[in-house]
């Protein structure tokens, strides 16, 4: 028994689940205690726990470190392509082969997820970040670029285990007023791994000709990220839990209630795909991350081809972009857990998003770089500040349904767009410029924003919440519990 939580005598803090929700819970023999330490016969407990925030801000490290992986090759792409011998496409492919590896991962993962459940699923996703950026210690010659993209490949392996789980773990380990700002913060690292892979290459890795030097500086790169990824790993092997002893929301009190066997992982794919809204948002989210992730690829080669010799402040816009997304994702769930307007939100932020692509586009080869910084800056604040909204929407448009599920689907949409952006602007910069490889990113983000208005507000998760509430209020549920229903529980 967890210190500070009342005996079995004591009243609790209960929950009834709705007919049309999912099934109460089968009763338990008179002598039994449930998983969660409820008293046979009643209802799981719902309270939190301090160790939500270990767990949340432990996974937006190990994020962070796999998404500063991504991008460590794209925001210095001139110098790996000079040092391997490649063409810069090819050190491109090194950023998209993440993109690549998670649309046929995403489904097995996200069966994994429901099965063996987040710990696992942590412990696999930091092991093999840990992997690749050792394997990557040992690419430090020019003809070892082979060894690079395996260390690449493997931390793309890693980011399949990743990328998903911001939306899932706010869920399990949040309550329903702090689990969109908790979403946000997993996405934080995320984005910050991202912003601190443009800033901090180009001061580890300077452009200079000597192959002796450069090597050097290469190796301290890798080296000090392995060290990282090494000490990460060992954090989640002894903090991250599997999920609370107490449910923390009504909303997954009620999916505790649901009998195992009920649950079928096909028949939920097969449900998400017949849920229209869903589904329009898996197009929605798609095209607009996958213009992020072709604009973050291509950042550095885009802002040279204006301003000669501004790799360092290349990196620095791609920081500035980042930066601004974090500000906006922080906001903007503060502002869902406060008002519940999810679709208003959405909406909103990729109206603004095509906005600030349109002006970032005709702004871009004005001839000062200040401006590209502030063009920049609100562009990401709102198109990275997306991110976490999208995977906030998808959980409560799909409610009960695995939110390592919807978000996994989000997320193969982006990789597949990601693809065809990347590939797709980087031929139009070749032949056409850059301002004709932006606009056709500004035609997909219009196209985003025409489907997101259609998409309707669903809010299931919200409902069950408040539908709960409301059986309490009319006194179907005894309301003399003696435990507060957002109590801070010991670890």
């Amino acid at each position: 028994m967890v210190s500070g939580e009342p005996e079995l005598g004591e009243k609790r803090t209960g929950y009834r689940a709705e007919p049309d929700l999912l099934q109460e819970a089968k009763p338990e023999p008179a002598d039994a205690e449930t998983p969660n330490g409820s008293a046979p016969g009643s209802e799981p407990e719902v309270r939190l726990t301090r160790r939500r925030w270990a767990i949340v801000f432990l996974f937006s490290a190990y994020s962070f470190c796999n998404a500063f992986q991504w991008i460590q090759y794209g925001s210095i792409s001139v110098v790996f392509a000079r040092f391997y011998g490649m063409t810069p496409f090819a050190i491109d492919w090194l950023s998209m082969c993440y993109m690549i590896v998670y649309i046929p991962l995403l489904f097995p993962v996200a069966w994994l997820l429901d099965k063996k459940g987040l710990r696992l699923i942590a412990l696999v996703g930091s092991a093999l970040n840990c992997v690749g950026a050792w394997v990557k210690t040992g690419s430090t010659k020019p003809n070892l670029f082979p060894v690079t993209v395996l260390g690449q490949v493997v931390c793309s392996l890693a980011q399949v285990f990743i990328l998903g789980m911001p939306s899932h773990i706010a869920s399990v380990w949040f309550g329903s007023r702090e689990v969109s700002s908790a979403c946000s913060i997993a996405v934080f690292g995320n984005q910050l791994g991202i912003a601190v892979g443009f800033l901090l290459p180009p001061v580890l890795v300077p452009d200079v000709e000597e192959e002796e030097k450069l090597a050097y500086h290469i190796s301290t790169m890798f080296f000090m990220t392995a060290a990282v990824a090494t000490a990460l790993f060992i954090l989640v092997a002894f903090v991250f839990k599997e999920k609370p002893a107490h449910p923390p929301s009504r909303a997954q009190a009620l999916i505790h209630t649901a009998s195992p066997e009920e649950y079928s992982y096909l028949q939920s794919i097969v449900r998400l795909f017949r849920n229209v809204n869903f589904v329009l948002l898996i197009v929605s989210y798609g095209l607009n991350t996958g213009c992020f992730y072709a604009l973050s690829t291509l950042l550095t080669r885009m802002v040279i081809s204006h301003y000669k010799d501004e790799q360092l402040n290349a990196g620095r816009i791609g920081l500035t972009i980042i930066v601004a997304g974090m500000v906006g994702a922080l906001i903007t769930g503060l502002w869902l857990d406060r008002t519940k307007t999810y679709k208003q939100t959405t909406l909103l932020v990729y109206i603004m998003s095509f906005v600030g692509m349109v002006v970032f586009t005709f702004t871009l080869d004005l001839g000062h770089i200040w401006v590209v910084f502030v063009t920049a800056g609100v562009l990401g604040f709102f198109m990275t500040g997306y991110l976490p909204l999208g995977f906030e929407f998808a959980a409560e448009l799909t409610y009960p349904e695995s939110e390592g599920t919807s978000s996994g689907l989000l997320n193969v949409a982006a990789q597949i767009f990601g693809i065809i952006f990347t590939i797709s602007q980087a031929q139009i910069f070749e032949h056409f410029g850059t301002q004709a490889g932006n606009l056709f990113l500004c035609s997909f983000l219009f196209v985003g924003t025409v489907i997101t208005a259609f998409i309707k507000a669903d809010l299931r998760r919200q409902q069950a919440n408040l539908r709960d509430e409301q059986t309490k209020t009319l006194g179907k549920v005894p309301q003399t519990s003696t435990v507060p229903l957002y109590e801070e529980s010991k670890f």
